[in-house]
């Protein structure tokens, strides 16, 4: 029997009704996403197809409204270089202006123009000199008629170089020797430069291409060649009115002090009055000799370094000085070292805080605490380790940013955003952030804020620090240091024991909270654990052999380095700063340093050899400071870098656990 509607319950009426509404409503904002997605894996499909040159049948009005459109006619009119004319490369480019495409085709641009011989159109597409060697070689070949003089500059700046070039520069090369523009002597400059490069074949090729009026200096190079030594034997005037003298001691004394500085030193005082060389042969000498004195701490050569360094205003000769006149505790050596810096340089917060350290060392306490009040305006380990020292709260300078919903909403709808966006959701992340970080340099600087943010409320804690690196926002703490992963640090730090904050200082060192982060040497992840060291650390956990992928799951990889990073710290009873070095750069290193050490923090610190390994230590614990801080509503506030026992230990072999 079919009843009618009407015989139905109204209750029962009213609730089918409300769940076809239901129904309905969902349906009608479920198509727009199934829209997206189609709109997106037509485009996925379509920037494969482009990218394999696939156009046959290609439909693209199928994908014209996408905001990735641009991707695929670049790759269109890439295919058609270089018969492209100049005016479509413009026309691209200006379309694209907020884009990195732009820029990559006209750089195509430029290479395909070059290569075909289309001079006027590569000129007409380049933007002043391009990047990249075989790009610029093109570039002056096409100045060679417009404009000799910059043709010549520029190609003489790529001539001169110990290394072979690219093929590119053949051209401009041959045009500048048939002109003269590169002669015998530019010859004989570049071989030099090749030798000491250690680039023989090169040397042995430009070396066929001079005249016999500089035989006497190929000899000479030969007998060097075998002895450094020999410099002091070889004749002071080489090749054609003594022009081959200036290029060839300054290679031969550059091998001579990398090999034997002391040594090099002695002849060097012997031959430099005699010789015919240029000022900035004589100049580059000289430094090779202070730096590798100062590195290597030759005493021997301490006199000699003095006095030349004394004429010359080199700043990181004069920080090597500093470093050298702390070791030894010369306090006077120390301020009279500093005053030799120029303004810009000494004012940093390193040096006020050495400043203030020789000060309270000679015993003028109020210059002390005006130099260490100067550091304490810096927000870095010096500054902080000065704020210490006065008792005060570190300067955060902290800087808050927040914008409406109604701006958010227009940053959503921003071109790049949403072509970052799009490119996510389509798995090409390499170009997403091309796109972000390209907007972030173009942006004004509320605009970069505004990304930062956005970077922020979406949880792309890698591309929000890199923002604000991009974006110079020093001051922008919360998003330069962000809560990332908190849990897993919290967790894992109260699992082993470790200082939570320290655990994310490190990770923020080491990969910028890039969880996929992989270094040159193989380190991966947050906190770029190499896979050895994670076999070694799953054996030590009972935990299965994580492999060169599996140690890039966040949580694992937070898991075996705060592991690693107790196992130092358990080394060096404790000690943060001992354990930092030796988390970068291993503890065999640092048992060494620690046999030589000075016994005070800072001092321990400062000595450390490794450029990069004493900027680590000095950010992680810095770092750590600005975590804790920012877990504290953003007050330093009660918050210490260092415990009283790091600051009071001495720094030796009695930090070792074992002895």
């Amino acid at each position: 029997m079919r009843l009618r509607h009407s015989a139905l319950p109204f209750s029962a009426r009213r609730s089918g009704a409300r769940r076809i509404a239901t129904l309905l409503t969902a349906l009608a904002l479920s198509l727009p996403l199934v829209q997206a997605q189609a709109d997106d894996r037509a485009m996925r499909d379509a920037l494969e197809a482009a990218r394999n040159q696939q156009w046959e049948g290609f439909d693209f009005g199928a994908i014209e409204a996408h905001p990735l459109a641009g991707y695929v006619e670049y790759h269109r009119l890439r295919s058609r270089l270089p018969q492209l004319e100049p005016r479509q490369v413009l026309g691209f480019i200006d379309r694209h202006a907020d884009s990195p495409l732009g820029e990559w085709l006209r750089g195509q641009a430029i290479a395909q123009y070059g290569h075909a011989g289309r001079y006027d159109s590569l000129l007409a597409v380049a933007d002043g000199e391009p990047a990249g060697t075989a790009r610029q070689c093109y570039y002056y070949t096409a100045k060679l008629g417009s404009d000799p003089a910059a043709a010549a500059e520029g190609g003489l700046s790529l001539w001169m170089v110990g290394r072979s070039q690219p093929d590119a520069c053949d051209t401009l090369f041959g045009t500048l020797r048939s002109q003269g523009v590169i002669g015998e002597q530019q010859i004989w400059e570049r071989k030099m430069l090749a030798w000491q490069a250690g680039e023989s074949g090169l040397a042995s090729f430009l070396g066929r291409q001079l005249g016999s009026r500089w035989e006497g200096a190929r000899a000479a190079m030969e007998q060097l060649g075998g002895d450094f030594a020999a410099v002091t034997r070889v004749p002071a005037c080489l090749g054609p009115e003594c022009r081959a003298s200036g290029p060839l001691f300054a290679a031969a004394m550059h091998g001579f002090t990398r090999a034997d500085t002391e040594a090099a030193l002695e002849a060097w005082r012997k031959i430099a009055p005699h010789l015919p060389i240029e000022r900035e042969h004589r100049a580059g000498i000289e430094r090779d000799l202070i730096f590798y004195s100062l590195v290597r701490d030759i005493r021997h050569n301490r006199g000699w370094v003095d006095q030349t360094l004394a004429e010359r205003s080199d700043a990181d000769l004069l920080e090597l000085r500093v470093r050298a006149a702390l070791g030894e505790r010369d306090w006077r050596g120390v301020l009279e070292w500093l005053s030799r810096m120029e303004p810009d340089t000494r004012d940093d917060t390193r040096w006020h805080y050495w400043a203030g350290r020789a000060q309270e060392q000679l015993g003028d306490d109020a210059r002390a605490r005006e130099a260490y009040a100067r550091a304490a305006e810096g927000r870095s380990f010096f500054g902080f380790a000065a704020a210490d020292r006065l008792g005060q709260p570190y300067a955060l300078n902290l800087e808050r940013n927040g914008f409406d919903e109604s701006f958010r909403d227009q940053v959503a709808r921003w071109p790049a955003v949403q072509r970052t966006e799009a490119l996510l959701r389509i798995n090409e992340p390499g170009l997403a952030a091309s796109e972000w970080y390209g907007a972030v340099e173009r942006a004004t600087a509320r605009e970069a804020r505004a990304l930062a943010d956005y970077a922020q409320r979406r949880g792309w804690h890698a591309k929000l620090v890199q923002t604000t690196i991009t974006g110079r926002m020093w001051d922008a703490l919360e998003w330069r240091f962000p809560e990332a992963y908190r849990e897993h640090f919290l967790h894992w730090g109260r699992m082993t024991g470790v200082d939570p904050y320290l655990l994310m200082g490190i990770a923020r060192r080491e990969s910028a909270y890039n969880p996929e982060a992989v270094s040159p040497a193989g380190a991966r992840g947050l906190m770029q654990v190499m896979p050895g060291t994670a076999t070694q650390l799953a054996r030590q956990l009972g935990i299965s052999d994580p492999g060169p992928y599996g140690v890039l799951d966040p949580e694992l990889n937070i898991r075996l380095g705060s592991t690693y990073i107790r196992d130092m710290l358990d080394r060096y009873r404790g000690n943060r700063i001992a354990a930092a070095a030796a988390y970068n750069a291993g503890p065999g290193r640092v048992d060494r340093w620690l046999a030589d050490a000075p016994e005070e923090f800072d001092l321990f610190v400062e000595s450390i050899p490794f450029r990069e390994t004493r900027l680590y230590v000095q950010a992680v614990l810095s770092y750590r400071a600005i975590f804790e801080s920012l877990a504290n509503g953003g007050s330093s506030q009660g918050v210490s870098m260092l415990s009283p026992t790091e600051k009071a230990v001495r720094y030796d072999r009695s930090l070792l656990a074992r002895n």
